[in-house]
């Protein structure tokens, strides 16, 4: 995480001066013949010419959105005999020529945890040292790690729905990372007091809610819709990942396929209409907007939708890894190259 978190602080910067560009995302939904089910192919693009490296993310998902206990969550099916299909592919800015295919599942937990990472080394307090995570599933472990690798933590708390759940993630947790970690079965008993609450979870209704929040605190999500709009109203400073991400103008939808998660907080309340345009990211990094001014300001990091050039980052980092190690499997160049050209 600690390689991870150092190589987005290159990349966001040279994203602010416009040396590393990220093509837009575009997520295309079908219908797949079950009615509770939609097909989505999902691509990015990003470049980071420091790095050398171009990336392409693709992610050929069968979605689903089961209701538990009234909470709407997305769900990716693993259709493909029990798995799941992602993929990051990687260029080089010299020749052209692919570099590497990889699996995108853990590269992509491991750059959602390094954004929200990078964000709390700007706007949570020096001395945070309690942090508690909303949501116990994939995406949670690698909120808290990037968590503390920016800040001292000495206490970490979950909450989850399914509080097995949040009792195994505590075990696992604590034991990697050595420090106290406590399963509550309440959220708003879990946020109580905490230095920052970081929102992690699959739900498609808010999961944090305003009269919880206290002043000081860093809140981060990362996904629409799990801070409540009157929470997120009444914060501070506000930073979204990229002004031009947070929409959903991505989504190109197939005629009479009802895809819920077109349903955006952000873009049909009309009350958080100018967080859209909030401060990015990449000027937070880059010094061109202020972080935290005072030690009772509720900062807020929205991290919504990937960038392809946190792949291109991430993925130079993790292929120079590959090739010291000696892991991955050499291909042909031949099988990925032709002698005409488009």
């Amino acid at each position: 995480m600690d390689e991870c978190i150092e190589s987005f602080e290159h990349a966001y910067r040279a994203a602010f001066e416009r040396s590393a560009v990220n093509g837009r995302r575009s997520d295309m939904i079908v219908g797949t013949g079950n009615k509770d089910t939609v097909y989505s192919l999902k691509m990015v693009g990003g470049v980071v010419p420091s790095a050398g490296i171009g990336a392409v993310r693709i992610n050929s998902d069968i979605l689903s959105f089961p209701e538990t206990g009234g909470q709407r969550r997305k769900v990716k099916v693993p259709a493909a005999g029990g798995r799941w299909v992602g993929l990051l592919l990687l260029f080089s800015t010299e020749t052209g020529e692919p570099l590497a295919i990889l699996p995108d599942g853990v590269l992509q937990r491991m750059r959602v945890g390094a954004s929200s990472g990078l964000a709390m080394r700007y706007l949570a307090r020096p001395e945070t040292t309690v942090v508690t995570v909303l949501g116990s599933g994939w995406q949670a472990y690698a909120q808290v790690l990037a968590a503390a690798a920016v800040r001292p933590l000495r206490e970490i708390r979950v909450f989850s729905p399914n509080h097995d759940n949040a009792r195994t993630f505590a075990a696992n947790v604590e034991n990697k990372l050595e420090i106290p970690v406590k399963a509550f079965i309440a959220p708003e008993i879990a946020v109580r007091g905490a230095d920052a609450v970081l929102c992690a979870t699959n739900s498609m209704q808010a999961v944090l809610q305003e009269e919880w929040v206290e002043p000081g605190m860093h809140l981060g999500s990362i996904r629409d819709g799990e801070i409540s709009p009157t929470a997120l109203l009444n914060a501070d400073r506000i930073v979204v990942h990229d002004p031009g991400n947070m929409g959903s103008d991505h989504l190109v939808v197939a005629s009479g396929i009802e895809h819920q998660e077109g349903r955006k907080e952000i873009a049909t309340d009309p009350r958080l209409a100018s967080i859209a345009g909030a401060p990015s990211l990449a000027g937070l990094v880059a010094n061109a907007t202020p972080g935290r001014k005072g030690q009772t300001e509720v900062t807020c990091f929205l991290n919504f939708h990937g960038l392809g050039y946190q792949f291109a980052a991430a993925g130079a980092t993790l292929l120079k890894k590959a090739h010291s190690t000696g892991l991955g499997r050499t291909l042909p160049l031949e099988w990925f190259t032709q002698n005409v050209h488009s």
